[in-house]
């Protein structure tokens, strides 16, 4: 029966008054409900206009061609048509890489494309894919349509090595061969890829990453409730099909089990008897004290009471040891410091437990050894340029990158002495002037740097109107403390995408002043430096849907959290207005419309 019709009827049964009272109060919920959508709607067009007018008026890329007689390190070379600009590759079609394209200024550089996926994943609605909350194509968008504004070029291919001093990549497409692709600017955007942490068993496992791993994860869901239905299944094995274990405790695992959790409570329930209900377990392993644990401890104590008022069982401080095809064991270490094995039977298992870096990446850090030692990322500078490469030609972004701080205890001496010019101890001005002036050698560091002219009295302990080395000591503590690695947040990749974006707007117009004057690597490398500033993110908070509730942290303390509808859709409209193109804002709007009034499509395809 349509959700609508159950709705309708529930507030025929409870009316006091007259019948066509109820009839009103329905229809001022489906008028509220155009209004909504017609206001959506508009807000999608003006936010979309430039992408309706690239499809109607830009004509696509020229096709690119095999360099005729031209090889490199024996193999083929490709050509485009010559403009006379740069050309920028950019590996990888995710947040980072859809946010430079986006934000690239028309006719400035000769984009090309590299990817695996024709498509960019709006990765933050995964979850709900998986359950059938958003259908499939609903967080899809083809990168034909983003590069077509741009004029740009795509091919689909996977990058698997790079020559930095003949500045080309070196592409493949599976059972088609290889060539080199040249570039005069290179931009890493290839994600990561699941880290394992020694586990064995991980073929047993369902990752979520691709739009192929969210089919596939809804495949096995409603495979094993079909199943549970056949009556020749025993009881045990139909406990075992109906127990859903997530390995992970991060906004990915979390959501998972909140959106399996609703597809349970809201759709399965009408389709399947209360006995199957009764059988079904999910179970949330943590490697940590808590889930969400990068968010604010109020969120994840929220989280937890959520999941326990959704019957989803939580368990911290474990360790997956074995996943085999119908069990998985973990370790728990208790307080005491006691370690004990558990062992639980298994009918599906998602893995989301941190990345690592992918074969390519790999290979890159390996050819610049002096530079790449983090064993988990590609290591950029503050302007997100690849550390070792003399002409600062090649960038990263995303989960693949981390952007080096600086320890500035390590430099307490010579920042110490740099900092007073008379007697022992740092005044209020000369801190100032070193503050400026540190800015401009650490300048990822300038805003943490700025706070301790801010907070001189917390520092100035013995409240002498000076600072003494003990307590600048306690400054550069402050800030190495502050400089942490960024977290793998789609935000992150989509900030570093646009900075990006603009910073190749202005270095474009530094080209003509550079070609005129014949400079050299470093002397260009110098000059776009002043000419932009260090990339520096802002937290704007973290979302996390639990199951007909959301919360965010938005950082230094504050803090949201809603057990309402008004949650739910607070954390809707957010990833809503965050879409890449209308089209998807449009889907999205018309499967959240679906699910409200026909609930979860369950079939099994």
């Amino acid at each position: 029966m349509l959700r609508v019709a159950r709705l309708g009827a529930r507030q025929m049964s409870t009316a006091t008054g007259r019948p066509d009272g109820s009839y009103r109060r329905f229809g001022r919920t489906i008028g509220t409900w155009m209004v909504g959508t017609a206001v959506l709607a508009s807000a999608g067009y003006y936010v979309g206009k430039d992408e309706i007018d690239a499809f109607d008026h830009e004509e696509p890329a020229s096709e690119l061609h095999l360099s005729p007689g031209q090889q490199f390190k024996g193999l083929p070379i490709i050509e485009a048509e010559s403009t006379g600009r740069e050309r920028l590759v950019v590996l990888g079609s995710g947040w980072g890489a859809v946010a430079v394209l986006k934000t690239l200024d028309r006719d400035k550089y000769d984009v090309i494309v590299v990817s695996p996926d024709n498509y960019f994943i709006f990765t933050p609605l995964l979850p709900s894919a998986t359950v059938g909350t958003v259908e499939f194509r609903s967080v899809l968008e083809g990168i034909r349509r983003i590069t077509k504004r741009i004029r740009g070029a795509y091919v689909e291919a996977s990058a698997v090595d790079v020559d930095f001093e003949a500045k080309c990549v070196l592409i493949e497409k599976p059972g088609e061969g290889r060539a080199w692709l040249p570039y005069d600017r290179l931009v890493v955007g290839v994600g990561a890829q699941s880290i394992t942490r020694g586990t064995s068993g991980l073929e047993f496992c369902h990752k979520l990453k691709t739009i192929l791993d969210a089919r596939s994860i809804r495949q096995h869901i409603m495979a094993n409730f079909e199943k549970v239905m056949l009556p020749t299944t025993p009881d045990d094995e139909k406990r075992r099909l109906l127990t859903f274990v997530v390995c992970g405790g991060g906004p990915t695992g979390c959501e998972f089990a909140a959106e399996l959790h609703d597809l349970l409570a809201e759709d399965l329930k009408h389709y399947f008897p209360q006995s199957v209900r009764d059988m079904v377990r999910v179970v949330i392993v943590q490697s940590r004290d808590h889930v969400l644990n990068m968010m604010d401890s109020v969120i994840s104590e929220f989280a937890e009471r959520q999941f326990a008022r959704s019957n989803i069982t939580v368990v911290t401080n474990s360790r997956v040891q074995v996943i085999t095809e119908t069990s998985l064991r973990f370790s728990t270490k208790h307080e005491d410091g006691t370690v004990t094995e558990h062992e639980i039977p298994q009918g599906f298992v998602l893995w989301s437990t941190g990345v690592c870096l992918t074969p390519f990446t790999q290979l890159l850090c390996q050819k610049l050894p002096d530079y790449q030692k983090n064993k988990h990322a590609i290591t950029v500078d503050a302007y997100l340029r690849v550390k070792g490469i003399r002409d600062g030609s090649v960038y990263a972004l995303g989960d693949c990158a981390t952007v080096e701080y600086p320890h500035l205890l390590e430099h307490i001496n010579e920042l110490f002495e740099s900092a007073h010019h008379e007697g022992a101890e740092i005044t209020r001005t000369e801190l100032e002037m070193f503050v400026k002036n540190a800015a401009l050698e650490f300048p990822c560091a300038a805003g943490h740097l700025q706070s301790l002219v801010d907070n001189f009295g917390h520092f100035d302990t013995n409240h002498n109107g000076t600072i003494d080395r003990s307590e600048f000591r306690s400054m550069l503590e402050y800030v190495d403390a502050k400089l942490t690695a960024l977290p793998a947040l789609a935000q992150v990749a989509n900030q570093e995408g646009i900075y990006l974006g603009h910073v190749f707007n202005k270095l474009a117009s530094l080209q003509v002043e550079h070609k005129s004057k014949d400079m050299s690597a470093d002397r260009k490398r110098r000059s776009e430096e002043i000419s932009v500033a260090p990339f520096t993110y802002h937290h704007h908070g973290t979302l996390a849907y639990l199951g007909r509730a959301a919360a965010a942290d938005f950082g230094q303390g504050q803090t949201y959290k809603g057990s309402n509808l008004a949650a739910k859709y607070m954390w809707r409209s957010v990833y809503w207005s965050q879409q890449v193109s209308l089209r998807t804002r449009f889907l999205l709007m018309m499967d959240w419309i679906k699910e409200l009034f026909f609930g979860r499509d369950l079939s099994k395809f």
